[in-house]
């Protein structure tokens, strides 16, 4: 059932048309995207999956990018009162033979003090920093806006809370 859902989650991914992925040793990153946010927004959610093909377990310790003056894992949960929180992830485990979903309500990307707007179709690089792999350089796809209903990160205020 892991495969299965390891699969489905691959595809579902690598459907958009202009989808890509990187390999790194034992490490896939898929689709890594950012859906666009407003022109002026100060924040924006980076999402992606990471596959661990190898024997042993790696973590996600930090990312870098010049689009923002601050990037950070995050995790968004809620509660059983219906209240949503987000927090600083020191490190995100990656599984040997895992997969971990960055996705909208989970695990993502914060970028925080964009530096500038993001635009469709743009591509903007990035490196995501794991304890054992090292430094992996990728670039993020900014995709289409995000539809109605959706949590957009860039309403959001991130700033001194996590400073």
């Amino acid at each position: 059932m892991k495969r299965l859902f390891v699969l489905a989650t691959a595809l579902f991914l690598a459907a958009p048309a202009l989808a890509h992925e990187i390999v790194a040793g034992d490490l896939q990153i898929i689709h890594p995207h950012i859906p666009q946010p407003a022109a002026s927004a100060q924040t924006a959610g980076g999402y992606m999956a990471i596959v661990n093909n190898g024997a042993e377990a790696d973590r996600l310790i930090g990312v870098e990018s010049a689009i923002a003056a601050k990037s950070e894992v995050h995790e968004s949960k809620v509660d059983a009162d219906g209240v949503g929180t987000m927090a600083h992830v020191e490190a995100l485990e990656i599984p040997a033979g895992g997969t971990v979903s960055l996705e909208r309500g989970g695990y993502h990307v914060m970028f925080m003090g964009l530096t500038g707007p993001l635009t469709e179709g743009e591509m903007h690089k990035a490196t995501l920093i794991f304890e054992k792999a090292g430094r992996i350089e990728i670039e993020f796809m900014i995709d289409p806006p995000m539809a109605a209903g959706e949590m957009d990160h860039s309403t959001m205020d991130h700033g001194a809370a996590h400073d």
